[in-house]
């Protein structure tokens, strides 16, 4: 099969290996189609991915191997990549340290299997979930995204009627602005400066879209709010300044949700926004309720996916080191898949 691995100094190199074999409690999953996740970009972007790593942690496939012992699954079956619950004392790096820092920890917790840049891979038996019928293979890939999306909003204390801005309309800001509406916002805001994302923002039903090139943001907001600036924001971009944004934009006893993993130093001026009570939370773990919650919603239709892809944005496995070339600092790009 070929796979394609990450060799270091931001190259990937496609190689013919064999098809692994499922060891005990394990399955061969074919490949559909894998999403390429801003972390696996940004881990390309700054060279942090150890070399001979095999990313694609956002796939979709069907079951193609049984290991020895596995129950539950038959060759065939649709599965989505993650969301299935651990057996007691199965290893979790992110629970099991106490002082866990994704900058210098978080690869070591992400590549302990290949991933799914690869026509197969082989995973635990327990972690996949099986696929709705009402799900296509393509978006079955955009599940895991979605998850991260729905640990931000349930803990961001969004409440019926309240008013929400995201800043950024990348995969993750779309996936917040319409899990924010269905958990009660009734004013969704975007800041967005690339067309083809905010495009998308509109048509996902934006009810403002700001260019942060062009506006000012914290004004912006303020004033479709009567003054008073969104309940919650969702900071979503990872840029150098819009922490800092999150945090003066948002209402007096608001709440920021950090969800952008930015791998550079952001700078904040607490002065600007101290008075005002802010709250600020993170979230990174997957639940697993949150796989199935959204599942749920992908089948029932409640959340799309299709405005995020345009042409060309599902590639080869030979045309991977474009994409992540071109993600960098997207343009017309929002969602890309890799079909193996």
């Amino acid at each position: 099969m070929k796979q394609a691995v990450y060799a270091g100094d931001k190259v990937f190199e496609i190689r013919d290996v064999p098809v692994p074999e499922p060891g005990e409690g394990e399955v061969l999953v074919k490949v559909d189609y894998c999403g390429i996740c801003g972390t696996d970009v940004h881990g390309f972007m700054y060279d942090t991915v150890p070399a001979g790593t095999v990313l694609g942690h956002e796939f979709t496939g069907q079951i193609a191997g049984l290991g020895n012992g596995v129950t539950g699954w038959r060759i065939g079956d649709p599965v989505v990549a993650g969301g299935g619950v651990a057996p007691p004392g199965s290893p979790n790096p992110i629970d099991d340290e106490p002082r866990f820092n994704f900058r210098t920890m978080g690869w070591t917790a992400m590549t302990s299997f290949d991933g799914a840049y690869a026509e197969y891979t082989v995973m635990e038996s327990w972690k996949p979930l099986p696929r709705p019928g009402g799900i296509s293979a393509i978006a079955g890939a955009m599940a895991e995204p979605l998850t991260t999306a729905i640990d931000a909003v349930r803990p961001s204390g969004i409440r019926l009627g309240d008013a929400v801005g995201v800043l950024g309309a990348g995969p993750i800001g779309l996936f917040c602005m319409q899990a924010a509406r269905l958990a009660g916002a009734t004013t969704v805001m975007v800041s967005e400066p690339a067309p083809a994302r905010a495009e998308a923002a509109k048509v996902l039903g934006a009810d403002a879209v700001i260019d942060p090139t062009q506006q000012d943001v914290e004004a912006e907001m303020a004033a479709l709010t009567g003054g008073i600036g969104p309940d919650v924001v969702f900071e979503c971009a990872g840029a150098k300044d819009s922490l800092h944004q999150a945090l003066c934009t948002v209402r007096k006893g608001g709440r920021v949700a950090l969800v952008a993993l930015s791998w550079e130093p952001n700078e904040v001026l607490p002065v600007d926004w101290i008075s005002r009570d802010v709250q600020l939370v993170t979230s990174l773990q997957h639940h697993p309720r949150h796989w199935n919650i959204a599942l749920d919603l992908l089948d029932r239709g409640l959340v799309r996916t299709e405005p995020m892809l345009a042409d060309g944005s599902i590639v080869p496995l030979s045309g991977i080191q474009d994409a992540f070339v071109g993600l960098q600092a997207p343009t017309d790009e929002i969602k890309m898949l890799v079909r193996p």
